[in-house]
């Protein structure tokens, strides 16, 4: 699943301070081999380069 900006999402990786938050895409980038990266906003910082298997769609009641 793909993401687009402003949608939330929850990040799993367990080497993040933010693994299990939910947070806002803020940009998407293709990297060159075409596969998006994301820009992850948290309430307390953000993540950049977050790959998209990293990445599940929030509950509408999380968000």
């Amino acid at each position: 699943m793909s993401f687009e900006k402003d949608d939330k999402v929850v990040l799993h990786d367990k080497h993040s301070e933010f693994d299990g938050e939910t947070g806002t895409v803020t940009q998407v980038i293709e990297s060159m081999f075409g596969e998006p990266t994301y820009t992850i906003s948290f309430e307390d910082g953000q993540e950049v380069g977050i790959p998209q298997d990293q990445l599940e769609a929030a509950d509408e009641d999380e968000a």
